[in-house]
């Protein structure tokens, strides 16, 4: 995974229990069940079940197992507070109810008020609970983005990708998204964060596999900055320049004709010798075409990773008001690390999702000029044998 702007150094968790002795569900034996009956009678407001809020999944966006799971991971750090948090009316809030305010604030993106009218508790508190999740989550569930570490795992992504529309030896679609903010324009120093749309946003980079899992992703970047300048300062680039990643099995197309490992992306990226980019220009050739629509319904998995991504954890769909930028960057991760749970822990939650692949709605394809000479034989390569018009 690329660096994370911003990123906190690692603390030391020291164990004390919530609420003088209070036990989570887990912990009492209850079930999730359990907690949620209470829970949700708790719930008010805009958030009340008269509204059709009446499932877990409905309000939380990821099923009870997975957030069991979820408050399994960042239980320990969220119980190392000297004096707990609680509600307006002074009730000490469990492990659980402090998931499920952070996971709420992330999925609905709606804003500290809402939540504390519908939670009945207070905004500052809201806003406490969800940044020490941020916090918790972004040490305790780091494993879940990680690059394939072994040579089955690499194996099965090909042959995953393979499958899609033919392309041998793919490692992953890389791809960018813009996450919006609203910034005084009257500030001058914040000029840097307007793209080329002239919105104030920050990039996210995010190298997908075939089950639009993340990867490798790097955020923190300015959005005047273009999509190749992104990836040139990134850990990955530098990895791949230097023969450190996708160095593993090249495949034998035919006699004498190799292909490297690689990631595809759209034409904002430079094409590379390990990353491939369609053709441009007026070249109507069948073979070029063809390659083309092979191409662009691979790397589509990216597209529709970045959309779910937003559609799930709409903190980072919408304009997000004056946020911290030192900050914004950690949350962005740990979206991210929720995205890929919900995938790893095969939650249902996902097959309900729209498969949109708009997550930039607005922006025009960017042009990137940038080409090894290289690069131009391993697409000529595979265009013609996915073509089957590479010479024996």
């Amino acid at each position: 995974m690329g660096p994370i702007r911003g990123i906190r150094k690692k603390r030391k968790v020291v164990k004390k229990v919530v609420g003088g002795g209070q036990s989570t569900a887990q912990e009492s034996g209850q079930g999730p069940a359990d907690w949620w009956d209470d829970f949700s009678r708790r719930i008010t407001g805009p958030l009340s079940l008269s509204n059709g809020l009446d499932k877990f999944e409905s309000v939380f966006k990821v099923s009870r197992k997975t957030f069991n799971y979820i408050c399994s991971l960042v239980k320990d750090d969220l119980m190392a507070k000297s004096s707990p948090f609680t509600s307006a009316n002074g009730q000490a809030l469990s492990v659980n109810d402090q998931v499920a305010v952070a996971l709420r604030r992330l999925s609905s993106g709606e804003s500290l008020f809402n939540i504390g009218e519908s939670f009945g508790i207070n905004q500052s508190t809201i806003a406490q609970i969800t940044w020490r999740f941020i916090e918790a989550m972004e040490e305790r569930a780091i494993h879940h983005l990680r690059w394939p570490s072994t040579d089955t795992e690499m194996k099965e992504i090909k042959s995953k990708f393979e499958r899609i529309r033919g392309l041998p030896n793919c490692c992953g679609a890389i791809d960018t998204t813009h996450i919006m903010m609203c910034l005084p324009s009257v500030d001058p120093s914040n000029n840097i964060w307007l793209d080329r749309e002239k919105n104030h946003s920050m990039i996210l980079q995010a190298i997908v596999d075939p089950d639009m899992r993340f990867r490798d992703i790097v955020t923190g970047w300015p959005g005047s900055m273009n999509d190749s300048v992104v990836l040139k300062s990134s850990g990955f680039f530098k990895l791949c320049e230097g023969g450190e990643r996708l160095n593993g099995q090249r495949i034998v197309l035919s006699e004498g004709s190799e292909v490297q490992e690689y990631v595809i992306g759209d034409a904002g990226f430079p094409l590379l010798p390990w990353l491939i980019t369609p053709y441009r220009g007026k070249d109507g050739s069948t073979l070029k075409s063809e390659f083309n629509k092979r191409h662009f319904a691979t790397r589509m998995v990216a597209q529709r990773a970045l959309a779910r991504l937003k559609e799930m954890w709409k903190i980072v769909q919408g304009v997000m008001w004056r946020p911290d930028k030192h900050k914004l960057p950690r949350i962005i991760l740990v979206c991210c690390l929720l995205h890929n749970i919900v995938i790893d822990l095969e939650d249902e939650v996902q097959d309900e999702m729209p498969l949109s692949h708009r997550h930039d709605s607005g922006y025009k394809q960017q042009i990137c000029r940038t080409v090894d000479e290289k690069a131009f034989i391993v697409r000529d390569k595979l265009s013609r044998y996915l073509s089957g018009r590479l010479p024996p």
